[in-house]
């Protein structure tokens, strides 16, 4: 139970940091916040400062920033809409911003702690396609198709976003003691065993240590970059029905049950593992959590911002009854989407 505890506390984590964006832009641009608060449903403790209410609430995961005429016309000067259309794209853009900023914090650690695996090979299977291609042990992938190659996960994510597809393949051979660059070309080929197209070749254990703060800073921002092109490629795959939507979409319950699961098998191996555990999982889901909000779906960030950038197109703004209707119907259909997530999520629980 405790580890069900912790992984609704990460998750209220990320979900606050991104309240707190839109919070301290809305101050920063002079909107008047009418309350932020930690946690969710009936308040516990709060207490007021200017014209905001600070609130702890019962309910130990998320938060809220209640900004003054976010939804509705108000004449007071310091109401959201009242605001600069510059102003509002900054308030809206900050929440999924700062996800990202916390995810990238996340990777930092990760970083630190075990390094950056290398796309270097370490066995190639006999009669493979990469083997027939002429890639061998100790050549290092650097691009398939368009696509750069900066890890082995970019390998496996490719394959299996890209099933059958011929690839072009980029890679470093060592000669005479220096990296010479050379290309191939192979199909992968589907197995049975695995249930998925394989190039027949195998990666283990190199990983690399950041050797100055330059390497350090770029391999973190490479695990963000990976998160966010795990999700672009996952929504892709699902519009194209590679992917069930059964199998493949978890809500906050599942979420938070593998966190704890995943929590509570860490503690056994050592803090060093249990954090690293935790900041994986802040990362993937603080970097989810952000580019999902920048969709252009109505009632998420993205689909606020998108009006917003019509407004800065047109010169004036959406009418606001039918920027309203929009973002009604848009909410109707994310709680519809929520009930069958949840449902589903409770169906693999039991």
């Amino acid at each position: 139970m405790l580890y069900i505890l912790a992984g609704i506390l990460l998750f209220g984590v990320i979900v606050l940091v991104h309240e707190f964006g839109h919070f301290l832009f809305a101050k920063a641009n002079g909107i008047g916040v009418v309350e932020f608060s930690i946690g969710m449903g009936p308040r516990l403790w709060s207490f007021s400062r200017g014209e905001t209410r600070y609130s702890v609430k019962c309910l130990p995961f998320g938060g809220s920033c209640m900004m003054v005429g976010e939804d509705v016309d108000n004449p007071d000067p310091t109401a959201f809409n009242n605001k600069s259309v510059w102003a509002r794209i900054s308030v809206i853009a900050a929440g999924p911003v700062f996800n990202l900023v916390f995810a990238f914090l996340c990777a930092m650690v990760i970083v630190a702690q075990v390094g950056h695996d290398l796309p270097v090979l370490y066995d190639v299977v006999e009669d493979s396609p990469a083997a027939r291609a002429g890639l061998l042990p100790g050549d290092k992938l650097t691009r398939i198709n368009n696509r750069r190659v900066l890890s082995r996960r970019d390998v496996s994510l490719y394959l299996m976003s890209h099933p059958g597809e011929p690839l072009t393949v980029h890679f470093e051979r060592e000669s005479a003691g220096q990296p010479s660059a050379q290309v191939t070309e192979l199909v992968p080929e589907y197995s049975e065993a695995y249930q998925s197209y394989m190039m027949g070749v195998s990666f283990l254990g190199n990983y690399k240590k950041a050797e100055n703060p330059i390497e350090f800073l770029s391999y973190s921002l490479y695990e963000v970059k990976y998160c966010i092109v795990t999700t672009i490629d996952g929504i892709r795959m699902l519009f194209q029905g590679q992917m069930k939507v059964e199998d493949s979409v978890t809500g906050p319950v599942g979420i938070v049950s593998m966190v704890g699961e995943t929590i509570e098998e860490g503690q056994k191996s050592g803090a060093a593992v249990l954090i690293n555990i935790i900041a994986t999982w802040g990362l993937l889901l603080s970097a989810t959590l952000g580019i999902m909000n920048l969709l252009p779906i109505p009632a998420l960030d993205g689909g606020r911002l998108l009006f917003l950038l019509i407004e800065l197109l047109r010169g004036r703004p959406v009418d606001p009854e039918k920027e309203g209707m929009v973002h009604a119907a848009g909410m109707a259909f994310l709680m519809m989407l929520m009930v069958l997530v949840l449902f589903n999520d409770i169906r693999k629980l039991i």
